[in-house]
Parts: C-alpha cells; structure tokens; sequence
C-alpha cells in the first residue's frame, strides 16, 4: 500500500473489486473453519456487493458465500431489479423468491446441512431462527467474533475515500470555528456542524457531539438545550459517511480565555494524543496504542478519567473492528484505519478529547487522516 494514498483520486468500485472481496471473504470463512458466510441487509452486504436496499423489511435477503462455490444473492422477488441495478451484481448469481413461498426452501439447499456459518451481526433473528429450522444440523456465530478483520484492512481506493472523508471534516472544523458559540444552545452548534458536514460533500452525518462545559464530561453527550456560556469549554466530534466511508474528529474549543487548569488538562490530551499516534507502526499490538496514550495521562494523575478505550476502527461504518484497547493483541497491517481519541472528563465540570482518524503505512509509520490544529482554539 503506498503511503501518498491521501492523494489518491476516488474512483468507483467495479464488479472486480466487490468478485474479489466475496472470495476473499469466503477464503477466510474456510480458513476459520467455517462452512461460509451469510450476510443480511446492512454495512457488510454493501461493503462486499455494492447492494443496499431501499427497504430494509422482514422478507429474506441473504448473500450466502462458500469457498470454492458461486456466491449466491437471495431476494424478494419484488426486489430483484434493484438488486440487478448493484455493481457487484454481475459477480454473483440471484435468485428470488415470491411471496407465498418459503424463502429458508429456496436458501437451504446453498448451505451445508451440518455447517457452521459467519453471519452478519444485524441479521433478523427470525431470518436466522427460520434457517435453524430447516437445517437443524447448522449452527452460526457473529462475523465480529469469527471474521473480525473482514473490513478492516482498506485499499487505496478505500483509503482515498477515508481521506477524502476526513478532509471533508476537517473543512468543516475550520469553518465552525468561525461561528458564535456564546449564548446560543448546544443544538444550534450542531446544527451548524452537521450542515457544514454536508457542505463538504457528506452524504450522511451520523453524529454532532457538543459537550459545553460540565456536558463534557459524558463522553457521548447528546447536543441538548443548554446555552453555552463564555467561560465554557466545549468538546465538538462529529462525522458521518463520505463517498460511503466514514469520517470521525473531536476538538476541544474554550469560548474565551481558558483557567491555567483547562488549559493544563487539554495540553496532557494532547501529548497522549500523540504518544497513541507515534505507537502506530506496522506489527504493534492495537492495545499498544491504547497503553501509550493512557500512559501519558495516568502518570499525569488523571487516569481515573480516561474512561473509555483509545480508539475504534473505521470504514463503511464509523465504528468497526479493530478497537484500541487493553487485552486487544491483533496486530496492526498497513491499510487499517482508526481513531485514536483519548479523553478527560471532570464530572460536573468540564471534558477534553482530541481525535484523528488514523491508518498505518507500508513505511512504518503511522499517517494521520485528520490535519487540523491539536491546540486549543478560541472561540466567541
């Protein structure tokens, strides 16, 4: 993977590239001892066909992949055509069923009668549970547990898309610097955020976090009705999706000066920031990164108050596997995309986090999706 993929142009994926991630995603079935892979409706069926549908409804729809088999796309009859319409359509087969029909007769003569199989963690359970009836020798376990890193490892055009999502947010972060932030509710800030979001080409915002002053000390914070206030420290994160690929960034504004103790504590942020991001390199445990941004801010006397892991991945969805935390001894490869967030939060008083989406490179080190200052930034 080269390391300049930041300049990558974002091109379409094509049949090829969802042909080869099926078998790829079949290949890895196999070698973790599984009969194949069933996939419902969500992140894991876009990511591996292009498929999304419009509806998302109690009829069947399950992609069911096999090493050395065709993979094989179930759909309502009625849905067919859109399913037709998906790019990745040309490298699988269809095959629908019509109301009426049992759906589970249609699919278990695809599966093995006493095979176990990956399947998608959103799957309906009573899609699953109407499989187990008719193959009463099968069994399933979640792809999370069985095919952590079906996603995880990006290529360059996935990782041009990761940046061009990042970029985006970060535009957005420049220009909401530029709005008043005292005497108007935290809602109106993340209306404004969100709308720059989409300025910058998002086609989805999943979340506008704005956390002023003791609201950031909860980490997820919903934006609520409180008005912020000069003197107040505010947390803002947010992202969404961008040419289908996520993006994901936390700065900690003050409205006015800040006390020599917010500022204190935003400056230990982000030395641990750092030290996560300098633990990046090819062949380091994800737990690493964890223990060295923590370590900066337990030696600091604060430890108690960093009260989440470091870091989650990112990809078609703005959390996935691989996580930056304690007993997470997976490996980081070139291609893997992260945030590493570290975080203090001072109950009833104030919080700080600084997060960067971040991947590791073929050279050794790790590249930063996020360019924005880390310093406090003032604001009115």
């Amino acid at each position: 993977m080269p390391s300049s993929h930041a300049t990558e142009e974002v091109v379409p994926f094509t049949a090829d590239d969802y042909r080869a991630r099926m078998a790829r995603a079949a290949e890895s079935a196999a070698d973790a001892g599984l009969a194949g892979v069933l996939v419902a409706p969500g992140p894991d069926l876009v990511y591996l066909t292009g498929y999304q549908p419009t509806a998302i409804t109690e009829r069947l729809t399950v992609l069911v992949l096999a090493a050395g088999r065709e993979p094989v796309l179930v759909v309502p009859t009625l849905e067919a055509p859109d399913a037709e319409r998906a790019t990745g359509a040309g490298a699988l087969t269809l095959r629908d069923w019509t109301d009426g029909k049992d759906p589970y007769a249609v699919t278990a003569p695809l599966l093995d009668a006493d095979g176990r199989f990956g399947v998608s963690d959103n799957a309906w359970a009573m899609h699953l549970l109407g499989l187990q009836q008719a193959l009463p020798g099968t069994s399933y376990v979640s792809l999370t547990e069985a095919l952590p890193m079906l996603r995880g490892v990006k290529d360059a055009h996935e990782l041009a898309r990761i940046a061009a999502a990042g970029a985006a947010a970060d535009q957005a972060y420049g220009e909401i610097l530029k709005v008043r932030f005292a005497g108007r509710k935290e809602t109106d800030v993340a209306a404004d955020l969100a709308a720059l979001l989409m300025r910058f080409g998002h086609s989805q915002v999943d979340f506008t976090v704005v956390g002023s002053g003791p609201n950031g000390a909860n980490p997820h914070h919903e934006a609520g009705d409180r008005v912020i206030e000069r003197g107040d420290m505010v947390v803002l994160d947010f992202g969404g999706l961008k040419h289908g690929y996520g993006s994901d960034t936390t700065r900690t504004v003050h409205v006015g000066e800040p006390t020599d103790e917010e500022q204190r504590v935003h400056d230990l942020v982000r030395e641990a920031q750092q030290a996560g991001f300098e633990a990046v390199r090819p062949g380091v445990a994800c737990q690493d990164v964890d223990r060295a941004a923590r370590k900066v801010i337990t030696d600091a006397g604060y430890g108690e108050y960093f009260i989440h892991r470091t870091g989650h991945g990112i990809g078609v969805t703005t959390h996935e596997p691989p996580y930056m935390i304690e007993g997470e001894e997976l490996p980081i490869v070139p291609g893997m995309c992260f945030s590493i967030e570290p975080g203090v939060y001072l109950p009833g008083r104030f919080g700080v986090r600084i997060e960067d989406i971040v991947t590791a490179t073929d050279d050794g080190a790790g590249h930063r999706f996020n360019n924005t200052p880390h310093e406090m930034a003032l604001v009115e």
